[in-house]
């Protein structure tokens, strides 16, 4: 589900990896290879939603370079979405992907930080939050906010990553086994003090915010790296992102073999892998506003 990665009301988007690294370029990149890597997983979701009426106006909250925004185009080849989030240069990017495919006169792109006052986005029938949630300094009153701006009879769809990705197999690399483990351990330590929602029960949350729940779904992400060339980039950023912030609490051993992985010169890089995966999962709620 991002953009600003000093703080999290700077951002809200498709973010699941480390934001305390301000480097706006790795984040967008990051975000692109989600997109590319699990375009298929994005696409099921979308169908999934119980949709009643095919939507002709959908908010994308904290869309990011616009992995959803896209997929929900392709979902609904008569909507319109509203593209919301609060860098430029995310927004830049997906105005220029939308361009790309023709589809620039279906598309609104509007800045804001969704921690602050929300600009006018219409009354839309479809609204959805993937991995942008739980950033919220407030998310039980952004729940009441999207009741408020959905039109009656309509989906809130919430999707959130149940687990970081990983890449490596839990013996590798060779000379620290398990690494990818404890990196995850590092960091998951330091979200619970700075991201306190990550991992919260969207269910209840939405029950108390004036939604009905109509489903709920767990999705298994087993991408093999095989199937896409993109895997081994996807691994580079994401694991760059995890050192930025896991390095506090690792030792000298585990930093000094992360480094050789991200080496790309380096005959151990992760790019020169051939046993990598694209493993996770992402909740998904569908709620509805009557």
């Amino acid at each position: 589900m991002t953009h600003d990665t000093s703080s999290h009301t700077g951002h809200h988007g498709t973010d699941h990896h480390p934001r305390h690294e301000p480097d706006a370029g790795n984040q967008a990149e990051i975000l692109d290879l989600d997109a590319e890597v699990l375009s298929e997983h994005i696409a099921s979701i979308t169908a999934w939603l119980p949709i009643e009426k095919a939507p002709r106006h959908v908010v994308d909250l904290g869309c990011g370079t616009g992995a959803g925004t896209f997929a929900l185009l392709a979902r609904f080849p008569e909507a319109e979405v509203t593209a919301v989030d609060a860098s430029a240069d995310h927004l830049h990017r997906l105005r220029a992907k939308a361009e790309e495919l023709g589809v620039a006169d279906r598309v609104r792109t509007v800045s804001a930080d969704l921690d602050a006052d929300w600009p006018g986005l219409g009354r839309p029938e479809l609204v959805w939050a993937s991995a942008s949630m739980h950033h919220m300094a407030d998310p039980d009153g952004a729940l009441r906010k999207v009741h408020h701006l959905l039109a009656p009879g309509g989906l809130f769809a919430v999707v959130e990553l149940a687990g970081f990705p990983r890449f490596l197999p839990a013996d590798a690399p060779a000379d620290r086994p398990g690494l990818e483990e404890r990196c995850h351990a590092a960091l998951a330590h330091h979200e619970a003090e700075h991201v306190s929602h990550r991992g919260a029960d969207w269910g209840p949350k939405l029950a108390a915010a004036g939604f009905t729940v109509e489903g709920e779904r767990l999705i298994t992400v087993n991408v093999d790296g095989s199937r896409s060339t993109a895997v081994g980039r996807y691994a580079l950023s994401s694991l760059k992102r995890l050192r930025a912030g896991a390095a506090h609490a690792l030792p000298a051993e585990d930093l000094g073999s992360l480094d050789q992985l991200l080496d790309t010169e380096s005959p151990l890089s992760i790019l020169r892998r051939g046993d990598l995966a694209v493993r996770t999962e992402r909740s998904v709620w569908a709620a509805r506003r009557f």
